[in-house]
């Protein structure tokens, strides 16, 4: 990683303020090399396969196009992965609907403005706990800490937001924000399991709550498919305008190879787990992964389902300002003709 990108992301400086300190002479560059961001998680297995399979450059030599150098990126949230999106770091981001909803509001109408370029996974998160008091949302208390990615902008901690309207009403949004704690799910499955931690729950997805539910004494509390619908998608990929006018056919072989990073994994879960086991060096089998890969309630896809829930939700409690029209105000047109929501 450079250095100047730590430094920047170490100083948590605002969108706007990143928007513009880009000079005008950089914006309209065409890349020698085109980078890609993610986090954590078998969410991100597209990009794990278009990086192992070198999809990108594969679809650029089809098209006839000279390959830039493709570069690839693991870093820890949807923060950072704005932050280094908006200084030009990253060209293509993935990350939860609500970490890309918050830069897509505030970027409107820039010269920088942040669009969707397609879905990536649907995936349920599951908020799991080791206390035995801790029956239902209603018991959490001071005594307990929740983990997920980013305290109030994460999807879960968006999610938990409006499983919380749901149970007390609204107005009650914010109640178990006070319990919730930032950690990478990789820190957060190792202290829930391990018990020795004030880390007691943990909202996260496959495979991270499935280890944690073989755990002995750690259970299911709640479902995010139970608080917004089944299929919810959980990342997608956004990129800004810029980019993509500035260089139209990096921009179209990303969206191609994802689609066929998303066709290898649908059609062989042998292959796509052998493929997340070797990117990721986790202690897990192939048969763990073949069979989270197998969960019906897992979809890989480049349809967007059910974001207009999370802006509607997010626009109702005033942390987006602008309510999009439709999902599709949200995305770049290249995908406008899948059946979003």
């Amino acid at each position: 990683m450079r250095r100047g990108f730590a430094v920047r992301c170490g100083a948590m400086i605002g969108l706007a303020a990143l928007v513009a300190a880009i000079p005008v002479s950089a914006r309209a560059q065409e890349v020698t090399e085109v980078r890609l961001g993610r986090a954590f998680g078998i969410a991100q297995l597209p990009f794990m396969v278009m990086e192992n399979r070198r999809l990108v450059e594969q679809e650029l030599t089809s098209m006839g196009a000279k390959a830039p150098k493709v570069v690839w990126m693991t870093l820890g949230g949807g923060n950072v992965l704005n932050d280094a999106l908006l200084t030009g770091e990253l060209h293509f981001a993935v990350g939860g609907t609500t970490a890309f909803l918050v830069p897509w509001n505030r970027t409107r109408g820039t010269g920088y403005e942040i669009k969707g370029v397609a879905a990536m996974s649907s995936t349920p998160m599951l908020l799991v706990t080791r206390n035995p008091a801790v029956r239902s949302i209603a018991d959490f208390s001071a005594t307990d800490k929740i983990a997920l990615p980013a305290v109030k902008v994460s999807i879960q901690a968006v999610t938990l937001q409006m499983a919380a309207a749901k149970m007390f009403g609204r107005g009650q949004e914010f109640r178990l924000d006070p319990f919730t704690v930032s950690l990478p799910h990789p820190d957060a499955t190792a202290a829930v399991v391990s018990g020795q931690s004030e880390v007691n729950s943990h909202f996260s997805a496959p495979p991270y709550s499935d280890r944690e539910l073989k755990a002995d004494g750690v259970r299911l509390i709640m479902n995010s498919y139970d608080v917004v619908g089944k299929n919810t998608t959980l990342n997608l990929v956004y990129a800004t305008s810029k980019f993509r006018d500035a260089n139209p056919v990096v921009f179209r072989a990303v969206l191609a190879a994802l689609k066929s990073a998303i066709e290898l994994i649908n059609k062989d879960h042998a292959t796509a787990a052998q493929i997340y086991l070797d990117m990721t060096k986790e202690r897990s089998s192939p048969q763990d992964i073949v069979a989270v890969l197998g969960d019906p309630q897992i979809v890989f896809t480049v349809t967007p389902i059910n974001v207009m829930k999370y802006a509607q939700f997010m626009h109702e409690i005033g942390t987006l300002k602008t309510l999009p029209a439709s999902w599709k105000d949200l995305f770049f047109e290249d995908i406008h003709g899948e059946p979003g929501s």
